[in-house]
Parts: C-alpha cells; sequence; structure tokens
C-alpha cells in the first residue's frame, strides 16, 4: 500500500506506526506556496497486532 500524508515527518510517521509497519519513507516534498507543510510518500503494510 502507498500513502500520501501532508504535515510534519513527526506527526505523519508516529501516527501511522502504531498501526502500520512501515517498510519505506520517501525523502520529504515541499507542498506548493502557500503551504509551508511537506509532503511524504509511505510504503506500508498492516501491522498484525493491529488487526480486529
Amino acid at each position: 500500500m502507498r500513502i500520501r500524508l501532508h504535515g510534519t515527518p513527526a506527526e505523519t510517521a508516529a501516527a501511522l506506526a502504531r498501526v502500520l509497519t512501515i517498510n519505506r519513507v520517501s525523502q520529504p516534498y515541499p507542498d506548493r506556496h502557500p503551504s509551508t507543510r511537506h509532503r511524504i510518500y509511505l510504503d506500508a503494510t498492516p501491522r498484525k497486532d493491529s488487526r480486529p
């Protein structure tokens, strides 16, 4: 699964690490002006311990 996230790297990775196994994280790419945020892309799989 490939996921596109907006926000700071710390905000996005910390939230998703609880439910996903993150296999790869792209470099941050700046959003278009006037935004001060960046986007990253993750390759991830669901964590086995987070499934019902």
